[in-house]
């Protein structure tokens, strides 16, 4: 098991335990998806996996139907994805993204935050370079009919970088560009997906103090207090 396991496993412990923040994701995430492709999932493929992960993270199928219902209103704005890009304390890189309807009020926010938690943001590139950006895949291990070694050598025309198992069922990782491939992949083999999303893993990472880790923890629970904020993604070593 290598970095994206470790990166997973990190996570985990972490965040997004509060419900009410991760339905409010996926209703943002919802929302996009019907405005690029309509409300049929069935021909969408994109809000297919969205309501995979809903069903995974146990939003209630009303809170899905009424998100979808509602997107589909021509007169509900749509959402704008932005990344922010920066510096916590102790030079940890910071990748923040954001889904909005109001660009102006999710710069400021944002930037707030890093003021006032002794962090810098940056430009527009200064330290995306410094994750990959991978899609990632959970599949319900009952529905493969090959043992995982086999699994792992269909998924290389794929550029599948991880295969694993873990108490959830097996991880697939592969690069972003990858996602809709290997979507179309499982879904033709029927083999069941529980979720699927994106994650930003850092190449390198920064060790800290038990003393820095709190400063820089700071900075990060601010952020995702944020109404607009998604996800972050940090270098720091847990």
């Amino acid at each position: 098991m290598g970095r994206a396991f470790e990166f997973r496993k990190a996570r985990k412990m972490k965040r997004w335990s509060a419900m009410a923040k991760t339905f409010t994701r996926i209703g943002k995430d919802i929302v996009m998806a019907v405005k690029e492709g309509g409300p049929n999932p069935e021909t969408n493929s994109r809000l297919r996996a969205v309501i995979q992960n809903a069903k995974a993270a146990n939003m209630p199928k009303d809170n899905v139907e009424r998100a979808i219902k509602k997107a589909s209103d021509k007169d509900t704005a749509n959402y704008k994805e932005t990344l922010f890009e920066g510096y916590a304390p102790h030079g940890v890189a910071v990748v923040v993204e954001t889904a909005t309807d109001n660009n102006n009020r999710t710069v400021a926010n944002v930037r707030a935050a890093f003021n006032k938690c002794n962090g810098n943001m940056g430009t527009s590139g200064s330290v995306i370079f410094m994750f990959d950006h991978t899609c990632n895949f959970r599949i319900n291990e009952e529905s493969l009919q090959m043992d995982l070694e086999e699994f792992e050598l269909e998924m290389i025309e794929f550029e599948v970088e991880e295969v694993f198992k873990d108490e959830d069922g097996i991880m697939i990782y592969a690069p972003f560009e990858q996602f809709g491939g290997i979507q179309k992949y499982l879904e033709e083999n029927n083999l069941e997906i529980l979720s699927s999303g994106f994650e930003r893993i850092p190449t390198t990472t920064t060790k800290l103090t038990t003393e820095q880790q709190e400063e820089v923890e700071k900075l990060l629970e601010r952020l995702e207090e944020e109404d607009d904020v998604q996800n972050v993604y940090h270098s720091m070593e847990m």
